[in-house]
């Protein structure tokens, strides 16, 4: 099945030059120049992975980032000019999966588009029985097949890598994940030094899992080690 992806940018040789890549690569495209376009096509067509521009007149990225995480976990690829480490955090922050600083490799691009995508879509395993692809933790419960988690029955929405972030720790309680570890198993690159990217995100996971659990702490950090789930 094709993918449809959402462009939103307001530099039309950007938005065409990746259209071309991911149209060659077989994925249904729409093209937004402005995020108030960006956010009626989100509502009238069913959008997979949306790449979004931060700088735009307007409404900017951030704020079309923003109001997209209010209802919908669509994985977003954010693109900027801006190359600071606080640009960066602030873009995670707001819900985005992943940030890709411009001027960008168009063939980078769409490798992170097929790994958000296929992180997000393609995660059914039929040989499992219904049992098999559950995890539950406390109040907690995982579900593999349906990228779903529930608190008490209580659905939360979550991004696809606070998803992944959570599935991998919750599947091997006890044991504790440096954010290397962490990187490397979900984004699959290389790690670097001053890579903040699985710190943001899990940052963002931990403040909405203590949200719906009454300020119970479910993650827990071991100090200079890494990260870990009880089990």
């Amino acid at each position: 099945m094709n993918r449809h992806i959402l462009i939103v940018d307001d530099d039309p040789k950007i938005a065409q030059l990746i259209e071309i890549y991911l149209a060659n690569e077989g994925y249904m495209i729409s093209k937004a120049s402005d995020g108030l376009q960006a956010l009626e096509l989100m509502e009238r067509d069913t959008i997979e992975l949306v790449i979004l521009d931060i700088m735009m007149p307007g409404m900017d990225g951030l704020s079309v980032c923003l109001k997209i995480r209010e209802n919908k976990t669509t994985p977003i690829l954010m693109i900027s000019a801006k190359d600071g480490d606080m640009d960066k955090i602030t873009g995670l922050m707001t819900g985005a999966d992943d940030y890709m600083i411009k001027p960008f490799n168009p063939l980078e691009l769409v490798a992170r588009v097929k790994s958000l995508l296929r992180r997000t879509y393609y995660h059914t395993q039929p040989a499992q029985t219904q049992q098999d692809h559950l995890i539950r933790l406390q109040s907690l419960v995982i579900d593999k097949l349906t990228h779903t988690v529930q608190i008490e029955g209580r659905p939360i929405k979550l991004t696809p890598i606070e998803f992944s972030i959570l599935y991998l720790l919750a599947s091997h309680p006890g044991r504790v994940f440096s954010s290397e570890d962490i990187f490397e198993m979900i984004w699959k690159e290389k790690y670097y030094e001053s890579n903040n990217s699985v710190s943001v995100h899990m940052s963002r996971l931990r403040e909405k899992l203590i949200k719906e659990m009454d300020g119970e702490k479910l993650i827990h950090t071991v100090w200079g080690v890494g990260y870990k789930i009880e089990a």
